[in-house]
């Protein structure tokens, strides 16, 4: 059978899978992403599986569910279904196909976990203060957002005092913070755990059920401001287990760390932390470390493993984040802790030991592993994961064979009739010494008659050179691809967005420069305070080598594209190069003075990643901002981005388009309502489509 290219429109088709979980009883349920087109919106539906890959088949009715959990013994299956009321939590039994509703969805569930005993559920939702535990200005807060319930609520202005009102994806603060409520499943009572002016995350049961562990940021001293403040700390209750009485949590850390994730250790004596030590503010690796439950300082667990805990991979085929916490072994055999890590272009499962043993759990290949799972007799590892040839689906590890089989097949019908273009893995060394790592994709030209028409040989494959006889006017384009971050990375995975440029005829390139995540501590920090310098050099001297050692690249059509971090050095590259033809930048950022104080994370970005701010460093900013030199710009630059956004501010693309087009520069300015920071990832599916289709329309226009 003949297969298609990939086209932007083929985005309403993929089934976006995540959110492994494994019963005691050994089935696997899971969340499907579908979009309703018509709709123009996401579904999401919970689906369950066997071990072996039979009876893949949907367990709840719902078009808004996630968020799976099965209950201990394995007989009920809980799950968040969102509403326009909000979010409630839902129970399925497994001989039952009509789903039950725990907790109202006005309680807006915001997470939830099983008490290992089965007798309790705790959860997280937002809780309203009131007036007797807030401050002057936060009273005023409150007052204020009582009048825009009021008709009268146009005539008043918010009231914000805190250094950072808004956060991208939420938006403005609304004076409300995360608290922690314990769900009783006998009574059906719900009892609230946590009060105060501050946020807690990321419950987590100790073994025995009888303590209970979050994640929060509480400041001691007095005048201090917890939005200038990047550090974490665990807190921990106990729970009286006839009575159920909650004693006050008390911290367990020591304000040290930045702590995104953790678990209790088997026999519930120790915490195991994923956490960062901001020594390099965000440059910095996440690393595992330990403590005693009953408070001391955190050690690191495996102090001479260079590698960063988590996932740290972009791209735009996965549905939900990474999974919340480590899994610690049970088995005498096989001890250590089960984690994500990010190293060399791929996110692996690993399992790490004190002694500082690092083994591999996942087949080698090229693979971003999102999530995970291990059933309770430890023989399975359940993986959702990214290939180079497939969207995401579930995997099985045997732990024992080391056999990694796919469990899933929810994309095959479709992607049995599209054509997939495989990357190539390049490596350069860098003048200054890095070894630089990316990979190239070259588009199947088996389709094109005309191209064997006018060279007389046969089309090359994906990844395939071309003879050096091929006719110049038959070379291909090339289209560099920057990612953000910049502490981030990219993996050869599947991506739409590269498949779709891939099907137009282009050649991509995409790599992973100084900054990146993946390659050891002191890669990630080497564009600390040197924006524009190495991680500039990088790019640049990844398309020399390309061109250097791939005949088939035109060196007269090149074209650079990327987002956020990607777009400030796309826009930086196109201001002091004319060599690309064509450029297209989204959600860029081009002016570090305005940034500074109109991101939501303007401060510690610009201090930590460029260094200085207006007050102190106004001259050196500007120098090393792209409107700076957009004067110099004669590359056609598409703009792009959401008028949402408040990571990188739409205004960011506003000053560049203006300044463009006040020297008569080839510019075009494309403005995305309703849409935030992450547009390309989880934007508006038609959005998406749009976004593709003009980024092709543009390079086809000029390259």
């Amino acid at each position: 059978m003949k297969k298609s290219q990939i086209t932007p429109e083929d985005l309403y088709h993929y089934r976006w899978i995540s959110q492994p979980v494994i019963s005691a009883n050994g089935q696997v349920a899971y969340v499907e992403q579908t979009i309703d087109r018509a709709k123009n919106e996401y579904n999401t539906q919970i689906r369950g599986i066997s071990l072996d890959g039979t009876e893949d088949v949907a367990l709840t009715d719902g078009t808004k569910d996630s968020s799976p959990a099965w209950s201990p013994d394995g007989n009920k299956l809980t799950f968040i279904r969102s509403t326009q009321a909000g979010k409630g939590l839902w129970s399925v039994h497994t001989e039952c196909t009509e789903p039950s509703m725990l907790i109202s969805p006005e309680r807006k569930i915001m997470s939830y976990v099983w008490s290992p005993d089965g007798k309790y559920i705790a959860f997280t939702s937002k809780a309203q203060m009131n007036s007797a535990q807030l401050s002057t200005d936060e009273s005023a807060k409150d007052a204020n957002d009582e009048a825009t319930r009021q008709p009268e609520a146009t005539l008043r202005g918010k009231v914000y005092e805190r250094t950072t009102p808004k956060a991208e994806g939420s938006g403005w603060w609304d004076g409300q913070y995360s608290h922690l409520f314990l769900y009783e499943i006998k009574s059906g009572l719900i009892k609230q755990i946590t009060s105060g002016l501050w946020n807690i995350t990321t419950p987590v049961w100790s073994p025995d059920s009888l303590k209970l562990a979050f994640i929060s940021k509480q400041v001691e001293e007095a005048g201090s401001d917890p939005d200038l403040l990047h550090h974490t700390d665990v807190y921990m209750t106990s729970i009286e287990a006839n009575s159920g009485k909650v004693e006050e949590p008390f911290k367990v850390t020591d304000s040290s760390l930045q702590i995104t994730q953790f678990s209790f250790t088997a026999d519930g004596k120790q915490l195991i932390l994923i956490a960062s030590d901001r020594k390099y503010g965000s440059g910095s690796h996440h690393q595992l470390f330990t403590l005693p439950v009953n408070r001391g300082i955190p050690r690191l667990f495996a102090p001479e493993l260079d590698m960063h805990i988590g996932n740290a991979a972009l791209g735009d085929m996965k549905s939900a984040s990474a999974s919340p916490s480590p899994i610690i072994s049970r088995s005498s055999s096989q001890p250590g802790v089960y984690v994500l890590g990010t190293h060399h272009g791929n996110v692996d499962v690993y399992r790490i030991q004190s002694d500082g043993n690092c083994e591999m759990i996942t087949t080698a290949g090229e693979k971003d592993v999102y999530q995970y799972t291990i059933s309770a007799d430890e023989e399975t590892l359940v993986v959702a994961a990214l290939t180079d040839k497939h969207p995401g689906e579930l995997y099985t590890v045997g732990m024992k064979s080391g056999k990694m089989v796919r469990l899933t097949h929810r994309n095959d019908e479709f992607m049995g009739e599209r054509m997939v273009n495989v990357p190539a893995r390049v490596e350069f060394t860098s003048s200054d010494g890095w070894r630089i790592q990316g990979w190239l994709a070259m588009p199947d030209l088996t389709k094109d008659a005309d191209w064997t028409e006018a060279t007389g040989a046969t089309a090359p494959s994906s990844g395939i050179q071309i003879e050096d006889e091929l006719q110049s006017d038959r070379k291909l384009p090339l289209i560099l691809q920057i990612h953000g971050g910049p502490h981030a990375m990219y993996t050869g995975a599947f991506s739409h967005e590269m498949q779709t440029l891939l099907a137009e005829g282009y050649a991509v390139l995409w790599v992973n420069p100084r900054g990146s995540i993946g390659y050891g501590q002191e890669f990630a920090r080497a564009c600390r305070g040197d924006f524009a310098g190495g991680d500039y050099r990088d790019l640049m001297e990844a398309v020399d080598d390309a061109l250097a050692t791939n005949s088939m690249l035109d060196v007269s059509r090149l074209g650079v594209a990327g987002g956020s971090y990607g777009g400030v050095m796309t826009n930086w590259i196109v201001a002091h190069s004319n060599r690309f033809k064509a450029a297209v930048t989204q959600r860029c950022i081009s002016n570090w003075l305005s940034m500074y104080g109109t991101s939501d994370i303007g401060i510690s970005y610009v201090e930590g990643v460029i260094g200085g701010n207006p007050a102190e460093n106004a001259a050196y900013l500007w120098s090393r901002s792209p409107l700076a030199h957009a004067h110099n710009i004669e590359t056609p630059l598409l703009i792009m981005h959401g008028e949402q956004d408040y990571r990188t501010p739409i205004a960011q693309a506003e000053e560049l388009y203006t300044t463009l087009k006040r020297y008569g520069k080839t510019t075009k300015l494309i403005r995305y309502p309703g849409s935030n920071h992450s547009l390309l990832k989880s934007g508006k599916p038609s959005l998406r489509v749009d976004s593709f289709e003009q980024v092709n329309a543009w390079f086809n226009e000029y390259l």
